[in-house]
């Protein structure tokens, strides 16, 4: 199985940890969020990746050298001008496409290098394909800032900022009281036959091409991961308490 590690971002939040180094390099407990997201992969199955990169896009790529890329074929898709995670995924369409024999029905992984989870990688897939999704997003009960709307099938079907924000909805007329708001935790099983149907070009927000997709009724489905233990690791304390978890075995699989 394929997979594409997300990180290209400029890690902000993380500064001052991020002044000397992309965010993909900030050590957690001893070991990258880079090492720690690509063996998680690793254990899975996944066997290939490609890994974006902007912010001290140098740094990465010796990193993965030296490390013999941690024995798996890992490729580099570097952004000169950063492209979003739409556009991100957009620019790396070929190596999910490489091959004659291509199934654009063979999903593939797309996870944030900033998240630590125990996500259900294998059930996620298993869903996914169950569902015949084009794309299938792992989704938490919890609070955010920015929501991700399903009807009770596990349909996307709209967005909302916040507690209190105006609902987008895919269709019109829709009622709040028919959908869940869930929180994005980062990770997707997605079927390459998506690069046929991503209109947008440049800079993009993959959230936003989803949107799109479910307005032309695809099937853009939540796989629910409330059980598992997550965490955004955006922040510096964040990491911190991170670290500790790891120490006391809480992401192990």
């Amino acid at each position: 199985m394929r997979a594409m590690v997300l990180a290209a971002g400029l890690g902000t939040r993380l500064r001052p940890l991020t002044d000397d180094r992309p965010k993909a390099l900030v050590e957690v407990g001893g070991r990258t969020m880079l090492e720690l997201t690509l063996e998680r992969l690793k254990r899975f199955g996944v066997r290939e990746a490609i890994v974006n990169t902007h912010h001290y896009a140098e740094m990465i790529e010796e990193y993965l050298r030296k490390n013999d890329n941690f024995g798996m074929r890992i490729e580099v898709s570097r952004e000169d001008t950063l492209l979003d995670t739409g556009g991100g995924l957009k620019k790396a369409a070929w190596f999910f496409l490489e091959g004659a024999d291509t199934d654009l029905d063979k999903p593939f992984l797309v996870h944030n290098v900033d998240v630590l989870s125990t996500v259900d990688l294998a059930a996620m897939v298993q869903a996914h394909r169950e569902n015949g999704a084009l794309a299938t997003l792992a989704m938490k009960e919890r609070e955010t800032s920015r929501y991700l709307l399903f009807d009770r099938e596990g349909l996307l079907v709209g967005r909302r900022r916040g507690k209190d924000g105006e609902p987008e909805w895919v269709y019109p007329k829709r009622s709040e009281v028919d959908a869940s708001a869930l929180a994005f935790c980062g990770i997707h099983v997605i079927s390459p036959r998506i690069f046929a149907e991503m209109n947008q070009n440049g800079a993009f927000s993959i959230i936003d091409a989803y949107l799109e997709l479910a307005r032309k009724c695809e099937r853009v489905m939540a796989f629910r991961a409330d059980g598992a233990h997550w965490r955004d690791l955006g922040r510096s304390e964040s990491v911190t308490k991170a670290a500790a978890e790891l120490a006391a075995g809480m992401y192990r699989d």
